[in-house]
């Protein structure tokens, strides 16, 4: 895998419907840029099947996708998730995990039955994720697709196990940034200049009713990344524009 693309999907109708706060975005962003990494997206999806399915399909045809999903692994009926991910994912069949069927008879004796020992009927060749709150756990196929409760309590502790185990730190991306008295439309033929590797954006806003714009490049190659700052900054000096330099690493 070059470099992941990073995916959240949150499954929950009561969080479109205003019945509960989205508690898993802020939670992944902050948890990957600790160690070096961003969010390619972010889906929240109701528990429609159909919509599940096409959003985990579109998620696999990316070859650099690693995917954390919330929510849909319980014993309910609106629970899809399992499914949905044996038939995107694996080969459509689900089977009893022989440890996590286990730990849920452990738990909850005769009770397990007839419903709660449905959650561990997994996709074929899953791997278990911790839950530090009652050891029902989610669970992940080819360490990249991670599949987890919808309660943050129990998630996100396996988001960071997720992480530690496969993805602790990205390499060093080396970021510069400025701030340009000027509209973006003064820079593009710059923006046009630079290498399809380098990491890139164009933040325009209005301070004091004129224009301004933040431009910022990043590259896991610093001189790649300082070549492509200064197509900005001798562009900016052509033409007499003032501008701040406000991060240089």
């Amino acid at each position: 895998m070059k470099m992941p693309h990073f995916y959240a999907v949150i499954i929950g109708s009561e969080i479109l419907n205003g019945r509960r706060e989205d508690k898993h975005f802020l939670y992944v962003r902050n948890a990957l840029l600790e160690r070096g990494h961003t969010l390619y997206a972010s889906l929240t999806v109701k528990d429609d099947p159909i919509l599940i399915h096409n959003t985990f399909t579109m998620i696999k045809n990316d070859p650099e996708a690693v995917m954390f999903s919330f929510g849909g692994i319980g014993s309910t009926p609106d629970d899809l998730t399992r499914q949905i991910a044996a038939d995107v994912f694996s080969d459509g069949a689900l089977a009893y995990h022989e440890q996590f069927h286990s730990d849920i008879i452990k738990r909850f004796g005769d009770a397990a039955y007839p419903y709660r020992i449905d959650m561990a009927k997994l996709p074929k060749d899953s791997a278990l994720l911790h839950n530090v709150i009652n050891n029902m756990s989610g669970f992940y196929l080819e360490d990249r697709y991670f599949f987890m409760p919808g309660f943050p309590e129990m998630s996100h502790p396996m988001v960071n196990e997720a992480l530690m185990r496969f993805y602790p730190q990205a390499k060093a991306m080396y970021r510069q940034t400025l701030i340009a008295q000027t509209s973006e439309n003064t820079l593009i033929e710059c923006m046009h200049q630079l290498d399809p590797s380098v990491e890139f954006s164009s933040l325009p806003m209005i301070n004091g009713g004129k224009p301004v714009v933040e431009i910022s490049v990043a590259s896991e190659d610093e001189e790649l990344c300082d070549k492509s700052f200064q197509l900005f900054i001798q562009t900016l000096h052509a033409k007499s524009i003032d501008y701040k330099i406000i991060n240089n690493n």
